[in-house]
């Protein structure tokens, strides 16, 4: 057992980090298995597909519902290879990363899915991986969400709490945007897609984090009606956050 909780198996060609009290017997019967989309579309469980650069499938596993998602890259480096990383050690591998971080950020109770499993398959050099989290319930991401229609001030005080609780816990989200901010029909906010998050000591990160998610309301707003995303939505999400930090100097002016 890990000190998150979760237990390393090993496989033929790399390895797996699980939960057994999610997975119950399933672990058992199905192996790597589990992370084949296959596998759970033959069980009629395979729900929905986000075929997205991180491709997704989400799976319903009786009253369980799990996100399933392979790690592909991006940018540049997505025209070497479409999802394979440079081998430097199971302690590198960004599935067990994520995995390890999502289950560390769960216990503390921040508003995280829960990790489900991990897996790795090494070939020489290189190595793909995978990923299942459960799903967060009733949620959709902030981006769907200001393309139906305004947010609350409420609701974006709401969002900027939320950001809030992850940064006073020191936790550094690479890549903090409108489409991994989740809202529910609750006033609920939860963050997703960690990897290459890490937890660190206090910084310039923050502001980093706040810029970019700026900059990615900017971009999906410019065809929405104006007050889907302005001025006034941003100082709303910042009196949240400051609130929710006390007032961190960091944040300011932004």
């Amino acid at each position: 057992m890990t000190k998150d909780g979760g237990r390393r198996i090993a496989t033929a060609r790399g390895a797996m980090l699980v939960d057994p009290a999610s997975l119950g017997a399933l672990l058992d019967g199905a192996g790597e298995a589990l992370f084949e989309p296959q596998f759970w579309a033959s069980r009629g469980q395979l729900t929905a597909v986000d075929a997205g650069r991180g491709a997704a499938w989400f799976i319903e596993s009786g009253p369980d519902r799990w996100v399933l998602r392979h790690y592909r890259r991006g940018g540049f480096m997505a025209r070497l290879s479409a999802d394979r990383y440079l081998w430097a050690g199971e302690a590198r591998v960004r599935a067990f990363a994520e995995y390890r971080l999502l289950g560390h950020l769960a216990q503390g109770g921040l508003p995280v899915p829960r990790p489900v499993a991990a897996r790795y398959r090494r070939d020489g050099l290189s190595y793909r991986c995978d990923l299942i989290v459960e799903r967060i319930q009733d949620a959709r991401p902030m981006s769907t969400v200001l393309a139906a229609g305004a947010l609350s001030e409420a609701a974006w005080r709401a969002v900027g709490a939320g950001i809030a609780r992850l940064h006073r816990s020191g936790v550094d989200h690479a890549d903090l945007n409108a489409h991994n901010i989740l809202l529910d029909g609750r006033g609920g906010v939860s963050v997703i897609d960690f990897d290459r998050g890490r937890v660190r000591g206090r910084g310039a990160w923050t502001v980093r984090n706040l810029a970019r998610l700026r900059r990615s309301l900017t971009k999906i707003s410019r065809n929405l009606a104006p007050d889907r995303f302005s001025p006034e939505a941003w100082k709303s999400l910042l009196a949240g956050y400051e609130s929710a930090r006390g007032g961190d100097e960091s944040a300011r002016d932004r």
